[in-house]
């Protein structure tokens, strides 16, 4: 395939609107999902549709473009145009790395590969030590001047990777519960500021998820850990959008996770297979945290990879176009980027090949695939660039969601044009 002329095809529909198309099952049957709209459309609560949980909307999505082809190009245009096919594919995987510098091995996948992220892992370090190793990680990864999201798991209690000199010690989410709105976002607001000192650009949080009082610590991704800001919706939206804001106040960007939920599984997908939930219905009343996040401006939404169900029982939810096209960017809105929870070393997808995490997830509708083992860049790298040599219309999901990527970047101060 030309991918030249693809790109080119793609660029005249990317300002006016984002592409639907199709996705694949784990079973690998196509299936298709409504366009995304602006994430300003976003409802307060999610759309509810009893008594099918495996429905989609009945929305068509359009592969017309709609832009005059005299009409100047978009900063976002230029850049994905400027970047070779494996490039574009690079702005779509986030590399762990350690916090406290990258190793060796680390440095020369950066260099090699220029993912489009890097996620701390570690222990973390001072944020004097950790400004350095980040802006060195930075310079390695930036390619024609399209920096990288420097990321860390920055939640708080035993979810907190840089806590260092120069960090505060961040309370967990259950002691963050009992503080008022104000408080918790001017809180957020310190500790976003001294990420910002350090050049980290994103935290991977808040958490959304509800565990319900009856299961508490029983569910091990979360209530084990006092990961949770509650037992109810609406005590976890209020203090979701609450961090939001303060991060934002510090210009760091969020990402709300796991959607749609891990509050209702025993699990934790990060050292178990085979996880999953078996409650959680489509317009689900624990889904209003994550709309609530995304109204709140979070910049973007990690997907859960527990199997859902009464959702879609053929896939895991980074594999789902119901899940990531149907609920996510349909039923709640999001037109923003989408990114997995690891996919590199959790347990829960160690039996699926490597490059398949990758573009089963791009396929489903998502846009940044992380992987906290280093070593499988290239390898989904390379997935992704054959799959779009080969498959027109994933090629065509390829370029939706680089222009989604590049334009958070913009909108950040990742990326300049002229």
């Amino acid at each position: 395939m030309n991918t030249t002329t693809s790109r080119a095809a793609t660029a005249t529909a990317a300002v006016l609107a984002v592409l639907l198309l199709a996705g694949c099952s784990d079973t690998g049957t196509p299936t298709a999902g409504p366009s995304t709209v602006p994430s300003s459309t976003v409802p307060i609560t999610p759309t509810p549709s009893p008594g099918d949980a495996t429905q989609t909307p009945s929305q068509t999505p359009s592969r017309t473009p709609s832009q005059s082809p005299s009409q100047t190009p978009s900063c976002v245009d230029q850049k994905a145009e400027a970047l070779t096919l494996r490039e574009q594919a690079a702005q779509l995987i986030m590399t762990g790395i350690d916090a406290e510098g990258m190793t060796s091995a680390e440095r020369s996948i950066a260099r090699a590969q220029k993912p489009g992220g890097l996620l701390l892992m570690g222990s973390g370090g001072s944020a004097s030590h950790t400004r350095t190793a980040m802006s060195t990680a930075s310079m390695t990864a930036t390619v024609k001047g399209i920096r990288p999201f420097i990321a860390a798991d920055q939640e708080g209690g035993q979810i907190q990777r840089l806590k260092g000199s120069g960090f505060d010690r961040i309370p967990a989410a259950t002691v963050q519960a009992t503080w008022s709105d104000e408080k918790l976002t001017a809180r957020a607001k310190i500790w976003g500021s001294q990420l910002k000192q350090a050049n980290v650009n994103l935290d991977l949080a808040p958490v959304a998820d509800v565990v319900p009082a009856s299961l508490g610590n029983a569910n091990a991704p979360i209530g084990a850990l006092d990961r949770g800001y509650g037992s109810t919706p609406g005590a976890v939206s209020k203090h979701v959008s609450a961090f939001i804001n303060g991060m934002d106040a510090a210009g760091v960007m969020t990402s709300v996770k796991h959607f749609p939920g891990l509050g209702r599984v025993k699990g934790n997908t990060d050292f178990s297979s085979g996880v999953v939930d078996t409650v959680t219905v489509r317009g689900d009343d624990d889904l209003a945290p994550f709309a609530a996040g995304i109204r709140a401006g979070s910049d973007m939404v990690m997907v859960s990879t527990v199997t859902y169900t009464k959702i879609d029982p053929k896939n895991r939810a980074v594999f789902s176009p119901t899940i990531i096209r149907g609920m996510l960017r349909g039923d709640l809105g999001y037109g923003g980027v989408v990114i997995t929870d690891d996919v590199g070393a959790a347990a829960e997808v160690a039996s699926v090949p490597a490059g398949q995490r990758a573009t089963r997830f791009v396929a489903a509708g998502g846009d940044i695939v992380i992987t906290a083992k280093a070593s499988l860049t290239s390898t989904m790298v390379s997935a992704l660039v054959a799959k779009a040599q080969q498959d027109k219309e994933f090629a065509a999901d390829l370029q939706s969601s680089v222009r989604r990527v590049l334009a958070l970047k913009q909108n950040r101060g990742l990326l300049s044009c002229g």
